[in-house]
Formats: structure tokens, C-alpha cells, sequence
């Protein structure tokens, strides 16, 4: 199966306009996601998309494959199935253009299970939460799985809730198994490009979660688990955060 590595990067930004172009040591962020993107076994091509002459002058500067895209697409999952329906590809990787230290394991994991069961449309990762902050945190993603490994479930909200939720949750936190999304996604092709042809579900709408798209037409998304940590990048803070850990990883 070929599969392909596709990075959406937006030049504007709420947040932090221009991030994708934000230097690390001498590169510009999307080289750092480009060159760990491409050391991932089994990934055959790496491109990425934008519809910002900036960002694809600096990616051909650098020597990596560009898409330009319309710039009207709603969302990255619209950005990616333009480019994925020009190329010859059976799965298709969406790695963030913010994620510049993700460790290239992450994505063979998730690839993995969509490469051995085609019928699997979607895949994903998570990691335990480690701290009651994070499970409680809104902007922190929690996913509830199945005995298999497949979505139940994604919320804002802490999940799966005990029941009795007290203050004592605190000391036994590390007992709850609570998971958070890790937003790197794997998809079939074919699904892919029928994906933006859903209309938008309630809760999706409601959660601001795209992947519930998925769940609410009833299709199976793989979720593996991985002990492996990236560090994305929304606010400049964040970046400042990132060039630290580089430098350790450098040394």
C-alpha cells in the first residue's frame, strides 16, 4: 500500500500569524515537521499544502514538495482531500504543520493498523493523562475507546467521568485511565475524498471536533496508543517552549 504524508499549513493564524515560517535554530517550523515527517518508514512521499505563496517559496527553498490549494477550504481536512485527489496514494497521513518535534514512530504506529485492515476508514493516537489539570482541562481532547482500540467517543469535557467525582480524585487520579487525542489522523483515500461531502454533524458542531464527523456516520476509527509525547506549537510561548526541547534533542 503506498501511503503519503500530507501537511496543511495556513499562514494565518489567530493566535500566531505566520507560525508555519517560525524559526527553529536556523529553520523555519514547517522544515522541522517536513524532515521528521520524512524519516517515518513506510511513508513514500511527503507534501505539503498550503495556499500561501510564502509558505510554498520557503518549502521549495528548502527542497521539499509543495501543493498550492484554493484558499477557501473550511477546514484542513478539506485542504488535504483536494491535494490527496491529485496523487496516486492508499493511505493518506495528516500530520499538524505545528507539531515541528514529532517523533516519525508516531506516525508508523498509527498508519499501522489501517495498513493491515483496509476496511478501517480512519486512524489516530492516544496518550494517558498524566495530571487531574489535564483531565480537566477544555482545550485538552479526551477519546474513550472500545475494547478494541476503536473511537467511542471524543469531548472537551472529562471522560470517562467518575461517577462519584470528589476532591479525593486528586490522590487516585492515576487509577482513572483517562486517555487525551493526540491530532495526528491516517485515512483510507476513498474515504478521504468522500469525507468534506458529509454536511457537518451536531456534535461536531457542538464539541468543535471534526473527528465526531466520523463517528456520527458511523464509521470506525482506529485509536493506538502510544507512550511517545510531541510538543505543538499555538502560541509564540509555545515556540519558545519547542526551541528549548530542539536544542536538547540536538545535543
Amino acid at each position: 500500500m503506498r501511503a503519503i504524508a500530507i501537511i496543511p499549513a495556513r499562514f494565518a493564524s489567530t493566535r500566531f500569524p505566520g507560525k508555519p515560517l517560525a524559526d527553529i535554530h536556523g529553520r523555519p517550523m514547517i522544515q522541522w515537521v517536513y524532515e521528521r515527517t520524512s524519516l517515518a518508514r513506510g511513508i513514500d512521499e511527503v507534501i505539503v499544502a498550503t495556499d500561501d505563496e510564502r509558505i510554498a517559496k520557503v518549502v521549495d527553498a528548502f527542497g521539499g514538495n509543495v501543493a498550492m490549494t484554493r484558499p477557501d477550504h473550511p477546514t484542513g481536512t478539506d485542504r488535504l482531500a483536494e491535494v490527496a485527489g491529485r496523487v496516486e496514494a492508499d493511505l493518506v497521513v495528516n500530520v499538524q504543520g505545528d507539531e515541528p518535534l514529532i517523533d516519525p514512530r508516531m506516525i508508523e504506529m498509527a498508519v499501522a493498523p489501517l495498513r493491515a485492515d483496509s476496511s478501517i476508514a480512519m486512524g489516530t493516537l492516544k496518550s494517558r493523562i498524566g495530571s487531574l489539570e489535564e483531565y480537566l482541562n477544555p482545550n485538552v481532547v479526551k477519546v474513550v475507546t472500545d475494547r478494541e482500540g476503536f473511537a467511542l467517543y471524543f469531548s472537551r469535557a472529562p471522560i470517562p467521568h467518575p461517577r462519584d467525582f470528589s476532591e479525593q480524585l486528586a490522590e487516585r487520579f492515576g487509577d482513572l485511565a483517562a486517555y487525551k487525542h493526540i491530532g495526528l489522523y491516517v485515512y483510507q483515500k476513498e474515504f478521504l475524498l468522500s469525507y468534506p461531502s458529509l454536511p457537518p454533524t451536531p456534535l461536531e458542531r457542538l464539541e468543535q471536533l471534526e473527528q465526531l464527523r466520523a463517528l456520527e456516520y458511523g464509521h470506525r476509527l482506529r485509536v493506538v496508543e502510544t507512550d511517545l509525547v510531541s510538543v505543538g506549537v499555538d502560541t509564540p510561548a509555545d515556540l519558545d517552549r519547542v526551541r528549548v526541547l530542539a536544542q536538547k534533542t540536538a545535543k
